[in-house]
């Protein structure tokens, strides 16, 4: 399953590596990937992997699940998708509370003390997820924990999901789309080390010297 999502994303170029000419993130970090997996919503093939791969996650690892619950905006769709197969509802939750009307955060009906699982699209930092499943912790709801397409293992995001008692099943992760790349020759196989190296600690950029 990792190696097949891998290949997907990496044939769409919902994860495209450039580690002789790296992106710069709005942080000002030199990064040798780009991720959009809002590119799989527009590949059929590649959607249908996707959503079946995170229905077989929720159901392995989350058999309790009642309701799930989209982060805003890239895992709506993909929760909207996997609840519609799955039989359960589902609905989502804002960055932040709307201005108006009823000044929702969650949209869509959540029951103190029923099962959620949040659908997200990528993890980094964790940053985003956590603070989705604090709001709705917050509301009542049992968070059992997240299903996401793509994780970087970034150590900072590791730490944070740990420290909020979060648990996370990715689809794929970093180091397997690296080891993917090298053998499809997106990339040379020298660059998976510099690849690992930059998700080891983003801030260091020593591994462009490497080029």
């Amino acid at each position: 399953m990792q190696k097949l999502i891998a290949k997907d994303l990496l044939k769409i170029k919902a994860v495209f590596f450039r580690p002789d000419e790296p992106f710069t993130w709005a942080s000002g970090i030199k990064s040798p990937v780009y991720c959009d997996n809002r590119l799989t919503l527009t590949a059929p093939e590649v959607r249908n992997d996707v959503e079946n791969g995170l229905v077989s996650l929720i159901r392995e690892h989350y058999p309790e699940a009642e309701v799930l619950m989209g982060t805003s905006t890239a895992g709506i769709a993909h929760a909207a998708i996997c609840g519609h197969i799955m039989g359960l509802p589902m609905g989502y939750v804002r960055s932040g509370a709307k201005d108006h009307g009823r000044n929702n955060q969650i949209e869509g009906r959540l029951l103190s003390g029923q099962k959620v699982v949040v659908v997200e699209d990528l993890i980094s930092t964790g940053g985003s997820c956590i603070e989705v499943v604090n709001v709705l912790r917050e509301a009542g709801a049992e968070v059992l924990g997240i299903v996401s397409i793509f994780t970087y293992g970034m150590q900072k995001g590791l730490d944070r999901l740990a420290a909020a008692e979060v648990k996370n099943v990715s689809l794929t992760n970093f180091d397997v789309i690296a080891e993917v790349a090298a053998e499809e020759k997106y990339i040379k196989p020298e660059d998976v080390a510099r690849l690992i190296k930059f998700r080891n600690n983003p801030s260091d950029e020593s591994w462009i010297a490497n080029a």
